[in-house]
């Protein structure tokens, strides 16, 4: 049996809105179910995209009246600019002028995909906490209400949906079937998010609450408190993987916290640890993270609590991977056993030297842009400083700043950029703050990778009398990081080379070091 994803996208309500000199040309295409959306800028020439190219639709340039024409066919905007057409999924959203006159609109096709969760069915019918990681565009928000119409049609359940800008079940006051009987809370502005979470479980008994895109730390909180009172959660959040989330203050209490811990001597000792260690803080909000690559392919992190503490060990963690075929199977690849081997990181990390990155663009809010311009250069981060926050990577503050949640803060939030909030302006603080961000972003798990790395070559360096290990190159912050690591070990470290090719090696105290 061939695998078979129906497809239905109400094409015809949104093209009806829009005059008929841009609506004509699209209905007479034969490619018009891959439009992906039609963005009418004031002065310029109506404009189509899709999927490989963009396509002008008519000779004609934008009026005032195209606008009003396509304004007075939809619902009313929101407080996130957005708006909809009622019953279906399409999405509306608008650019204004310093006045709030329109003088932009972007149409996006809205389309429900049935059957897109077979490769993870079988976890959300378990009832545990489920939270999809994965880049926008990737299909997050359809799985979501694929999962709504299975929770509630096909189990039976009594699931809610918390509909954030109306971004799952579609406008107007009666949800789109494709979320099957599930009843669907709407949200007046993103900003309220936590709190409808919250009443969601408080007025209205559901055994499961379905939420798009956790931002912020009330989100956060909130998820927690349903989870606690035994709720199946299923929701998304900011992030391609649960590294990320580890690495991002904001949204590390969905995996249960990221704390300092300072050990006394004696139990220091018999960890063979430094006595200030990560630990995780308390159990996870969500039981299982799943990464969404592609339609068809996820990895999945069954156990959360214990994949974390393994990152926080410096330990290899490799989820399971399922992909589904074209015959409709699942094809589960299972995590290597510690037996089996395996690539180390060394390995992996040397073949990918050279390969760079794009920096990451970082908005400093309420920080001295000359501090962390110094701090930039002092850990050699791949990291650019960003002059507006659309289109910056994350934000960077400080904890007075934050508590205040100026117009800055919570447009970050409303935008889903992420926040990264820190203790003070001391120039470490800075340094760490900043390679958080740099591992969470383009660079991927870089820092994570080095210290597993350094762990696997002190744990060489113990079992080899004559153990030394040279470790991949790596910038100044990174080197001292994998310092500590060999000292941990007990065990005798020390940097050679030129930049960029400087790196650390470990070894054994008694042996005598020769260059």
């Amino acid at each position: 049996m061939l695998a078979q994803h129906i497809v239905t996208d109400d094409l015809d309500a949104l093209l009806d809105t829009l005059p008929p000199h841009i609506a004509n040309p699209l209905r007479q295409r034969a490619d018009r179910s891959q439009l992906l959306e039609v963005v009418l800028d004031l002065g310029r020439r109506p404009e189509a995209r899709f999927p490989d190219q963009e396509v002008l639709l008519s000779d004609r340039e934008v009026t005032e009246e195209d606008l009003l024409h396509v304004e007075g066919r939809i619902g009313e905007f929101g407080d996130d600019n957005r708006a909809g057409i009622e019953r279906t999924l399409h999405r509306i959203s608008c650019i204004r002028n310093r006045t709030g006159r329109i003088v932009g609109l972007t149409c996006r096709i809205g389309r429900a995909v049935y059957g897109t969760i077979k490769v993870v069915e079988d976890l959300i019918q378990t009832g545990k906490s489920t939270l999809l990681l994965g880049r926008p565009g990737v299909g997050k928000t359809t799985m979501l209400r694929e999962v709504a119409r299975v929770l509630s049609e096909d189990m039976g359940k009594r699931v809610v949906v918390v509909d954030t800008s109306n971004e799952i079940a579609g406008d107007g006051d009666i949800p789109h079937p494709a979320i099957g009987r599930a009843r669907r809370m709407q949200v007046p502005t993103p900003a309220l998010q936590h709190a409808v979470m919250i009443e969601a479980v408080e007025n209205h008994m559901p055994e499961v609450i379905i939420i798009d895109e956790i931002g912020t730390e009330l989100e956060a909180a909130a998820a927690r408190t349903i989870a606690e009172r035994g709720v199946q959660l299923v929701g998304t959040a900011h992030g391609n993987t649960l590294e990320n989330l580890i690495l991002n203050p904001t949204l590390s209490d969905l995996i249960g916290g990221i704390q300092t811990v300072t050990l006394g001597d004696e139990e220091a000792r018999r960890r063979g640890t430094q006595k200030s260690i990560l630990e995780r803080k308390a159990p996870p909000t969500f039981d299982v993270v799943v990464e969404i690559q592609s339609w068809s392919q996820v990895a999945v992190h069954g156990d959360v609590a214990r994949t974390v503490d393994d990152i926080l060990r410096g330990r290899s963690v490799q989820p399971e991977v399922r992909e589904l075929g074209p015959d409709g199977e699942v094809r589960a690849q299972q995590p290597a056993s510690q037996e089996e081997p395996r690539e180390t990181p060394a390995g992996r990390l040397a073949a990918r030297s050279g390969a760079g990155g794009r920096p990451v663009l970082v908005y400093p809010f309420g920080i001295s842009r000359t501090r962390l311009d110094q701090a930039i250069k002092g850990a050699q981060l791949p990291v650019t400083l960003a002059d507006r926050l659309e289109g910056a990577n994350a934000l960077l503050t400080v904890r007075n700043y934050f508590r205040r949640k100026p117009q800055t803060i919570r447009d970050a939030e409303a935008m889903g950029v992420p926040i990264y909030v820190l203790k003070s302006h001391a120039l470490l603080q800075l340094e760490q703050g900043l390679m958080n961000i740099a591992a969470a972003g383009d660079g991927g798990s870089q820092v994570l990778e080095a210290m597993r790395e350094a762990e696997e070559a002190a744990q060489l360096v113990m079992n080899d009398h004559e153990g030394r290990v040279d470790l991949s190159p790596q910038n100044a912050y990174i080197r001292r990081l994998q310092h500590q690591v060999a000292q941990r070990y007990n065990l005798a470290s020390r940097s050679s080379g030129r930049e960029p090719l400087r790196r650390v090696r470990i070894f054994r105290g008694d042996l005598t070091e020769f260059d």
